[in-house]
């Protein structure tokens, strides 16, 4: 399985016509991809394997006035036959690089505390610094 993992380009925007049906919660729309790629805070570091995209992990860096920038680990999706083969701790580590090259601090993520994120979050070697998890959401339509 040789799958390489990069952080993607406006550029790389063909290989999210090929992603694994397991990858996103839902299809990719060209029009948010641009967005998306275009937007100097927002990142993602893809797996490929051959031609299809069958691993992510979206982050968002944060700009602050009172400290120095972070990175926020938004999503992370691995399709499954690419589970439990490394790539989920590629894509974080790969993020982890870039994160440090672009001068970023720190780097979290907010996660359901159940035994499968314990395990993966633990094994990278992260500390765990809350105790529970509680979101907040409203729409704005």
């Amino acid at each position: 399985m040789a799958v390489s993992v990069f952080i993607a380009r406006r550029i790389d925007a063909g290989l999210f016509a090929q992603v694994h049906e397991d990858v996103f919660d839902g299809p990719v729309d060209p029009h948010l991809l641009e967005r998306f790629l275009a937007a100097d805070h927002l990142q993602i570091a893809v797996a490929v394997d051959r031609d299809q995209l069958v691993g992510m992990c979206s982050g968002v860096i944060h700009h602050h006035p009172d400290k120095p920038d972070s990175w926020w680990i938004n999503e992370l999706g691995v399709a499954g036959p690419w589970r439990r083969h490394g790539i989920g701790t590629r894509l974080v580590m790969t993020c982890m690089d870039h994160a440090r090259r672009i001068g970023c601090r720190d780097i979290w993520v907010v996660a359901d505390p159940t035994g499968e994120a314990e395990g993966f979050w633990h094994s990278l070697r992260w500390t765990r610094t809350g105790e529970r998890l509680a979101m907040f959401s409203t729409r704005l339509d």
